[in-house]
């Protein structure tokens, strides 16, 4: 399996019971759609590896999972903290304009000035629009560590570039 085309879904968390169930965070936009994205790969040791969803449910207000062949607690305990990854190939294609969180991550930010605001970390949902968090290099002229920049299309983001990996936006760098 080729390591760079999974994208890590979400993660298993602590055991349920004692038939090898465990819980489970989803990082997909509705929690329930890790559920469409299959097979799942599992790092283990620093490798994916393939596993079957034998089952799901709600519990309260989680999500727990069966993995087939896990059967036990003891089985389960050693699965803890497990990042859950599928392979990109599964993801549908996206229309003109919108983009995969997973795409936009590592892109460089530059200004409509030229400034070269830093990379994306990570992308923040806050309800009402995406947010890009930007840590800014080292020698940054202004100061900052991190930005956050408002994923606003035509508003802030002037232009995503995937294939040079560089999102331009209309921000200013002192912000």
């Amino acid at each position: 399996m080729n390591q760079q085309s999974i994208e890590v879904v979400g993660k298993l968390g602590s055991t349920y019971g004692i038939r090898g169930w465990l819980r489970l965070y989803s990082s997909t936009e509705q929690a329930e759609s890790i559920f469409s994205y299959q097979p799942w790969f599992l790092k283990i040791k620093g490798c994916w590896q393939a596993t079957e969803l034998e089952s799901w449910r709600h519990h309260n207000h989680e999500l727990i999972v069966k993995l087939k062949n896990v059967d036990t607690r003891e089985a389960a305990q050693l699965l803890t903290n497990t990042e859950i990854g599928v392979d990109l190939s599964v993801f549908p294609k996206l229309e003109e304009g919108d983009y995969y969180w997973h795409d936009l991550i590592g892109c460089r930010v530059v200004n409509l000035q030229g400034y070269d605001m830093g990379t994306v970390t990570e992308m923040m949902e806050t309800g009402s629009n995406d947010v890009l968090v930007v840590r800014a290099s080292a020698k940054d002229a202004f100061g900052k560590q991190e930005r956050l920049i408002p994923f606003l299309h035509e508003q802030v983001v002037k232009r995503v570039d995937l294939t040079a990996k560089i999102i331009e936006v209309d921000w200013d760098a002192g912000f």
